[in-house]
């Protein structure tokens, strides 16, 4: 019913930019906080980047200057505009978002995108 599918991953060597993109589908009321999260092999998730009330944003320490997270409300979208890559940036990233729908509120998950980073 609601959906969240990642797009933008690919290879790119160190240095360079990839854009992620997140379009949220379905039967949804609302869309609240949105974020990026990432997932490298043998480590836990962690938070990359979101939005949290309105405009307002937090960014990990190690993508600060870096990533920039954004969001277009109308198309239901976020985005990740990544910059200067690094190996250690290869992970899978996923898209969450809290979204409302005729039942309520629930958290929910894109399937990912790779991101790999190498020379």
């Amino acid at each position: 019913q609601v959906q969240l599918v990642e797009s933008g991953g690919g290879l790119v060597q160190p240095g360079g930019s990839l854009r992620l993109s997140c379009a949220a589908s379905g039967s949804i009321s609302s869309i609240g906080a949105m974020a990026w999260y990432r997932q490298a092999p043998e480590k836990q998730r962690e938070l990359v980047a979101r939005f949290t009330t309105g405009t307002f944003t937090n960014y990990a320490d190690f993508v600060k200057g870096r990533f920039t997270i954004a969001k277009d409300t109308a198309k239901n979208t976020v985005y990740l505009q990544m910059n200067t890559l690094k190996p250690e940036d290869t992970a899978v990233y996923y898209c969450n978002a809290a979204i409302q729908t005729t039942t309520g509120w629930g958290s929910y998950w894109g399937q990912g995108t790779q991101v790999t980073v190498s020379s």
